[in-house]
């Protein structure tokens, strides 16, 4: 590796404006290590290391025995956070108003709260919860991850039950009050890079959702999303 040698900055800044201002489009070749220390004056370390920094970002990928080559870069969706927010599934009516066809799968199960968990919904560590796990697509292909943990007492037991999360806990007299996401981007883990079918270098995105009533957090989520497909848009209402 050659992070010690700051030389490999210029290759991997040259080739990276090439890429963003278009004058290397998508699937345009990569010039060769040997290509590369020719034409920037640097070692075979440096120009080693600069494709994998590149490849590492997601802007190029390589092909055993070809070389490597401009990665194409999905434009960004827009995902609206509150306009869907009493639907069965936000992100699946979010979808289909852009035209796309989506389908979801679930599983639901009865787990132990984990200390994070555990904290966020203000119960205690080891308290018996619901975790249900849904791969939503779009089109056929996997863009979003989704674990939701709720209290036993609160959670679908059927397909009918499958409906608004809070219309179903208004059935039981729970009124939702307020609605709390952060969001950060992270390193994928393995399972999530086979889940998302995510290229190399790619992020994702991470939102922690939480549904409170009043002083109580009565269901709260971890929602997973590829990096280089989303963008997250927020809508607030302002009063004077």
């Amino acid at each position: 590796m050659a992070s010690s040698d700051p030389v490999y900055l210029r290759v991997v800044e040259d080739i990276r404006r090439q890429i963003n201002d278009g004058t290397l489009p998508p699937g345009a070749p990569i010039p060769s290590r040997a290509q590369l220390t020719r034409k920037y004056q640097v070692g075979e370390t440096a120009a080693r290391h600069a494709l994998r920094v590149l490849a590492g970002e997601g802007l190029i990928f390589g092909r055993v025995g070809s070389g490597h080559y401009v990665r194409e870069r999905p434009d960004l969706a827009p995902l609206h956070r509150w306009r869907f927010h009493d639907h069965q599934a936000p992100f699946a009516a979010d979808l289909q108003s852009q035209g796309r066809r989506v389908t979801w799968d679930w599983h639901s199960e009865p787990v132990e709260a984990t200390p994070e968990i555990a904290q966020r919904l203000r119960v205690e560590e080891s308290t018996t919860l619901t975790r249900t796990h849904y791969v939503f697509r779009g089109d056929g292909k996997p863009l979003q991850l989704a674990t939701s943990y709720e209290p036993l007492e609160f959670a679908p037991h059927s397909d009918e039950e499958r409906r608004s999360l809070i219309g179903r806990l208004s059935s039981y007299g729970i009124k939702v009050t307020e609605i709390i996401e952060s969001v950060h981007t992270r390193v994928p883990r393995p399972a999530e890079i086979d889940a998302l079918d995510l290229s190399a270098g790619v992020h994702v995105l991470h939102l922690k959702r939480t549904h409170w009533a009043g002083e109580r957090p009565v269901e709260t989520s971890d929602i997973v999303l590829p990096g280089d497909r989303f963008e997250i848009v927020y809508s607030m209402a302002v009063h004077l």
